[in-house]
């Protein structure tokens, strides 16, 4: 009888194939994988690091209400101060009428030499520092006397006139400031020997020597009364509307009073 060798039996490996695929999905989990050549992270790393740029159309993981567009508030539009006004004589002890002869305007009385200052920022426009009238002359060119007229910032021309002197720097086109001085009260033109400043409110017309518009369209009293108390009231608003209704004539509608 032959005898048999009892050899063992090969163990099946399926028991420790299924201990191994555990821990091989895990470490397949926590491994990044190479996809083309680009490297994807896994949602926990991505999520640790929170250091990565969005793609195109995705939002930021954690986006805060401030940063959204929709939700910041609109910067504050700047505003711009109002255009200052001072009265036109630097002086305590002057007087002046509401109304005036023939048109609008206002005698400004104040002691000769009494600064005649500027009313507001704005631009130097006409000088005459030569006394150029005479009785025997044409009346209402030359009335005036030694003047200033200045365009403000607000588009108003401020006019004054029968100045004893123009401050020096005073031309045409040099810029000056609320309060600058100007020229000096005096009684050139036809002032008849009276210390006093004839002032005036007008529109710049362009083109033409218009001193029938220059020496006043609209009565200043009201204006110097709110300058007088430091008040700021303008007188653009009622020079542009004459200035709608009667544009600029071309000639005076009377040649009669101080110019």
């Amino acid at each position: 009888m032959r005898s048999r060798s009892i050899g063992r039996r090969p163990r099946s490996a399926y028991p420790i194939l299924l201990l191994l695929v555990p821990v091989l999905a895990a470490c397949a989990t926590d491994r990044p994988t190479a996809t083309a050549g680009h490297v994807t992270e896994s949602p926990s790393a991505a999520a640790t690091a929170g250091q990565g740029t969005p793609g195109p159309g995705a939002a930021p993981a954690s986006a805060s209400p401030a940063a959204s567009p929709t939700s910041a508030s609109p910067a504050a539009s700047p505003t711009r101060a109002p255009l200052r006004h001072v009265f036109p004589v630097d002086a305590k002890n002057v007087a002046y009428h509401p109304t005036h002869s023939a048109y609008p305007g206002t005698d400004i009385f104040a002691d000769c030499g009494e600064p005649f200052v500027a009313v507001t920022d704005g631009q130097v426009l006409e000088v005459s520092r030569v006394d150029r009238f005479t009785k025997r002359g044409p009346l209402g060119p030359y009335n005036g006397g030694l003047s200033v007229s200045l365009l403000g910032d607000d588009g108003v021309r401020y006019y004054g006139s029968h100045l004893s002197a123009v401050a020096d720097g005073i031309d045409p086109g040099v810029r000056v400031r609320a309060g600058q001085l100007l020229g000096k009260v005096g009684h050139t033109g036809n002032a008849n020997n009276v210390c006093h400043l004839h002032f005036g409110l007008s529109p710049e017309c362009q083109g033409h020597d218009d001193w029938w518009i220059r020496r006043g369209v609209i009565w200043p009293a009201p204006y110097l009364n709110s300058w007088r108390k430091r008040g700021n009231r303008g007188p653009a608003a009622e020079v542009t509307a004459w200035q709608r209704r009667h544009g600029c004539p071309k000639a005076p509608a009377t040649t009669s009073g101080a110019g």
